[in-house]
């Protein structure tokens, strides 16, 4: 399972995307939380050949008690690192401000994605034109506090 200490960036992110998780991790949120108006969280995951933890700012959105973050990479023909270490290891952490927690990510069934997709799509407007931009089936990830 993922860490629950403070997570750091991974070497190979963008330096834009390091320097919001810095900042996030450093604040306990005040500083990253939100970004370009859209609330966000890290989501650690467990490297599926590595073994290191790999932490990501996401975008979010929520549906109850549950979080909800899309695996959309912008759009691009494959899934982001993310999604597919939490297929292989789906026990992970996150950190929302300053509550850091040890969750289990799931992907929404076919049957849940229609009631959720318009969640995420009003967070994050942008995730329907990167729909529309691939063939590949954007998954959207709940994820519960365990």
């Amino acid at each position: 399972m993922a860490s629950t200490e403070k997570p750091r960036p991974a070497p190979a992110a963008p330096g834009w995307v390091q320097d919001h998780l810095t900042r996030y991790v450093e604040t306990d949120g005040a500083d990253g939380h939100m970004f370009n108006g859209a609330p966000t969280l890290l989501l650690t995951t467990t490297g599926r050949r590595s073994g290191n933890d790999v932490t990501q700012p996401l975008i979010y959105g929520t549906d109850g008690e549950s979080y909800l973050v899309v695996a959309s990479k912008g759009g691009a023909p494959d899934h982001p690192k993310w999604y597919t270490n939490l297929a292989a290891q789906p026990e992970v952490t996150v950190q929302v401000l300053g509550d850091r927690f040890a969750a289990r990510a799931r992907t929404a069934t076919a049957e849940e994605k229609p009631r959720l997709w318009p969640i995420v799509a009003k967070v994050w407007p942008a995730y329907n034109d990167y729909q529309a931009k691939t063939s590949r089936e954007i998954p959207v990830v709940v994820i519960e506090r365990v």
